[in-house]
This record gives structure tokens, sequence and C-alpha cells, in this order.
């Protein structure tokens, strides 16, 4: 899923780029891109996918912690400390919660 995701960023970059339509054709793509990205479907997803980063960094940090023998540096402790009380549910910057 990643590579597809991927593929489609890219393809839309070097169409951006590289097209020859001119200044109208490039507004109605940003248009449309910001038109997706105000879409709740897709502000829905990416905050679920927020949080299921935040969720595997969580584990990852502790797998890595026990593996290490708690000889993990502060700054990344502190870093997904915060990490982990982001997700906690409530409205977010975008005014949207996890319900």
């Amino acid at each position: 899923m990643r590579y597809k995701v991927t593929f489609v960023v890219g393809l839309a970059l070097g169409y951006v780029l590289g097209t020859r339509a001119g200044r109208e054709r490039y507004e109605q793509l940003k248009k449309s891109a910001r038109e997706l990205a105000q879409n709740p479907a897709v502000r829905n997803a990416a905050e679920t996918a927020g949080q299921s980063g935040r969720q595997f960094a969580g584990k990852a940090f502790a797998a890595v912690g026990d593996r290490v023998g708690g000889v993990v540096p502060g700054a990344l402790a502190d870093r997904v400390r915060g990490l982990r009380g982001r997700g906690s549910g409530a409205d977010d910057e975008w005014g949207t919660s996890n319900t």
C-alpha cells in the first residue's frame, strides 16, 4: 500500500512539474487537492493512520527499550511520551475527535 501511495504522489508531482498546460491547469489541480484534503473521510483516515503510527511507535519503543536494557536517550524517551499524549482522543488541530 505504501508503494502505491508513493507512486501516485510521485506521478502527481511529476505531472504538475512537467506539465505544459500552464497556470490554469495547475490551479485546477491545486483546488482538487485542497478539496480532497478537506474531505471528512480523508481527514478521518489520516487521523486514524496517525493514531496507529503513534501506537506502533510506542510498542516499538517499548520493545527496543527492553532489548537495550533501558539505555535509551532521554530526548527520544521524551519524544515518544509526547507522541503517546497526543492520541488521547481529544479534539485535535483539525477540530475532529476520535469518535
